[in-house]
This record gives structure tokens, sequence and C-alpha cells, in this order.
């Protein structure tokens, strides 16, 4: 391991902030900084020598690679905690703009729903993450809600319920089942998780997510996000009769009276299903 990586997981094990998929995640971003700084020829590095010509290095090379505005701020956000932790907070500018990083789009331009590949899906070894990837298919869930998932708790008759500790901000939800193969799925996931969560006994939320990490990898299934998209859009012809915008239907702007109050509905239905606040939201999902 190379020095600067060593350091920036010792600063991350002592400096446990936020929750255990948010350590995860900046754990993760840290690590990719680190050796993409040595690729860009940064080769002696200390945690605690970290300038503004790095930062600016990283960012071009992001971009290069097609990064989207939100993975950007993600890992600026990394970037700026890292700062922090060696009373280094001035090397980066505070406002995004400061790199022409703007706002985040709301509002979906194309679809970015994603079908469950059968194919490469049956190449995931470990059973327990072949099925955490099969929930969020079926029910729109988020990696760390899919991994934490616990059957025994969840299946509520007509509905599963998501703990609070699962979900993002802590906000428990329900989800509604629907139909026949997610009842079948449910089956399979309690039969797996013996009245536990889909994580081996030995192994904690952490080490599950990064053997969740390697064998999708490994597997050539990437963008798994997009199977909630894939999720709202379903949802959105089942409770509407009709695809959304961002799956070639109609635009809000084109619908009658009738089918704006359907279209409302269905977006805070679907809006609350994925744990989002705001209906705001659901155009991320479902174009406008």
């Amino acid at each position: 391991m190379k020095n600067l990586n060593h350091q920036l997981m010792k600063l991350c094990r002592q400096n446990r902030d936020g929750s255990f998929s948010t350590q995860a995640t900046r754990s993760r971003i840290l690590d990719l900084s680190a050796n993409q700084l040595h690729a860009l020829g940064y080769r002696h590095m200390q945690a605690t020598s970290l300038k503004p010509k790095h930062v600016e290095a990283l960012i071009a090379h992001w971009r290069e690679q097609g990064a989207s505005t939100g993975t950007l701020k993600n890992r600026l956000s990394a970037l700026r905690w890292w700062a922090q932790k060696v009373n280094r907070e001035s090397i980066i500018a505070r406002d995004n703009t400061a790199y022409g990083i703007g706002s985040r789009t709301y509002v979906a331009e194309q679809s970015k729903a994603q079908a469950l590949d059968q194919g490469k899906l049956a190449g995931i070894e470990d059973a327990h993450v072949r099925m955490s990837v099969r929930l969020q298919a079926a029910f729109g869930l988020r990696r760390e809600e899919a991994i934490k998932f616990q059957p025994a708790y969840a299946v509520q008759g007509d509905h599963i319920q998501l703990k609070s500790s699962w979900t993002k901000g802590g906000r428990a939800r329900t989800v509604p089942i629907t139909n026949a193969d997610q009842r079948r799925l449910l089956e399979e996931a309690r039969a797996l998780a013996k009245g536990g969560a889909l994580i081996p006994p030995h192994l904690n939320y952490v080490q599950q997510l990064h053997r969740y990490e390697k064998q999708t990898a490994k597997a050539g299934l990437s963008r798994l996000h997009g199977l909630r998209h894939g999720y709202a859009q379903r949802r959105y012809h089942e409770l509407t009769g009709r695809a959304c915008p961002a799956a070639d239907g109609l635009p809000s702007k084109e619908l009658s009276p009738g089918q704006r109050v359907l279209d409302q509905r269905a977006r805070l239905t679907i809006s609350n299903e994925l744990g989002h606040a705001r209906e705001a939201i659901s155009a991320v999902y479902l174009g406008r």
C-alpha cells in the first residue's frame, strides 16, 4: 500500500464521522484520490501535504473521465473532509462554482432506468449480494437498504417496512408489495437470511458493502442506482396507465387536467416509496 493511501485510511479510522455508509463512501473516494494523484505524478505525498494544485488536478482528471455533477460534488466533499482533518481547510474553495461545478439537474433529460441483466446477475458468486441486487430492482431500494434488509422484520402483509437505521436520512418508510414475483422474491430472501439481515453472520455491514462492490463490478454490473429509476418508471405506469416523460411519455404540460391530477398523485406516491421528502425529486426519475 502506498504511503498516502495508508495515511488516509488511518485518518478515516480515527475520525468516524457520519453513518457507516458515509464512512465507507468517503474511504473509497479518498483511496481512489490517492491512487489517481500517484498516477498523475504526485508520488511522495503525505496526508498533510494536500495543496490547491492537487485538488485542481483531481477535478480536471475526473472531468476527463466524464464524472457527473453529483459525483464531482461528492468527491469534493470527501476532499474537504480530508483537508479539515489535517488543518488545511483554506486550500479548497467553499463554493463549488469556484471550480466550475454547477447545480445538479433535478429533471431527467434522458432515462437512466436500468433493467436487471439476468446473465450478469448470475455472475455474482455471493448469494446475499445477489439477493440484495434483486431487491433493489424489485422494490427500488438503495444499496444500503438492500444489504441491511431483514425479511423477518420487513415483510408486513401487503408491504415491506424499512427501518430508519437502514435508510438515508433516517427516514423509515413502507413500500407496497404489488405482485406475485415480489412475494416469491421475499420468500427467497427470508429463507436466505434465516431471521437476520442479508449479511453473512461472520461479516459486518462495511465488509459486506466491500464484497457487494467487488462482486457486482466483477459481474459487469454498474450504475445500479438505475434500478431505482426503473422501479420508479414501472410504478408510474402502474399508477397512471401510461409511460412517464423520461420514458417517452407525454410531458406534464401536455396532459389534460384529469391526467395532471393523476400525475401528481403518482409522483407523490413514488417519491414516498423511494424515500424522498419532496415530490419535486420525482422529476429526476420520471422527467417532467
